[in-house]
């Protein structure tokens, strides 16, 4: 009897400290964004069930926000993907300063989103920006570039500033994975008269996608969840704001809870169909 109760007693902690840190919010969150709260109106707070959503998902602003943070997700994913498997490749081949190198790759993720916004800023800026200053020196432009005033420019912008921060943790799983291949096979595969190219893309690809889901599954939260750099590069402004500054824009400038509740799940959920796609689709690798 005490062999069954002994794991329980051990795990109440770690069950109390996510009872109210991690769920008791989670089920407030929900209670508030099915009531109308806003404290400009302290007296006229009501349950008015799945309103607050349909506002939102009839909203212009909403979806102003969510074309912002799909484009800004796509490009993360497209260019972190990509970035960080070649640096993966780079550090599996490079032997001498290994560690080093493995240092300076790691050093981006290291650092404190709003900080590495304001780095990227002093590049991109229009006035004093690195970028404009090495543009115009070689003759490439006559004037400053506006990188920070154009929507679609600034989102870009953003999203280099997030792949700088994301591609150092996805080297790591894609390295990591590649260092776990077992090397039998490619032996196997080299015997059974396998070319270069054959045997990446019939023996590489298909052991390390488990790991690119599991980089995946993180750059994608990373992407959605950007708020910092965007602040640090272009403020609070309408510009570029995604569905995470849109949700604190509305609980915090405007003071309305009750939405900013619902907004708040829209995110979780958007943040959560793509955690599960990712997972499906790393079980289905894992089974195969």
């Amino acid at each position: 009897m005490k062999k069954k109760i002994a794991p329980y007693l051990l795990l109440t902690p770690m069950i109390l400290i996510m009872g109210v840190l991690v769920f008791y919010p989670i089920v407030t969150t929900f209670t508030y964004s099915l009531k109308k709260w806003k404290l400009t109106s302290p007296g006229d707070i009501r349950f008015i069930g799945l309103k607050n959503y349909r506002n939102i998902l009839q909203s212009d602003s909403f979806w102003y926000s969510m074309q912002n943070t799909v484009y800004i997700l796509v490009l993360v994913i497209v260019l972190t993907t990509i970035l960080g498997c070649l640096v993966a490749a780079f550090l599996k081949i490079s032997k001498k300063c290994s560690g080093i190198l493995l240092a300076l790759a790691i050093l981006p993720w290291a650092l404190p989103p709003f900080v590495n916004g304001i780095l990227w800023k002093f590049v991109f800026f229009s006035g004093y920006g690195f970028l404009n200053k090495l543009l115009i020196g070689i003759g490439a432009v006559e004037k400053p570039v506006e990188f920070l005033a154009s929507r679609w420019l600034l989102l870009f912008v953003i999203s280099i500033v997030v792949v700088w921060r994301s591609v150092p943790f996805m080297a790591l799983v894609c390295l990591a994975g590649r260092q776990s291949l077992p090397e039998d096979v490619y032996e196997a595969a080299e015997i059974d008269g396998g070319t270069k190219g054959k045997i990446f893309l019939h023996v590489t690809v298909p052991l390390m996608l488990p790991f690119v889901g599991v980089g995946l599954t993180s750059t994608s939260v990373t992407a959605i969840n950007v708020f910092d750099e965007i602040v640090a590069l272009s403020g609070y402004s309408d510009l570029a704001k995604n569905i995470l500054m849109e949700s604190y824009l509305t609980t915090f400038n405007f003071l309305d809870f009750g939405k900013g509740s619902a907004m708040t799940y829209i995110v979780l959920f958007f943040a959560l169909l793509l955690g599960i796609f990712y997972l499906r689709s790393l079980n289905k690798e894992v089974e195969y």
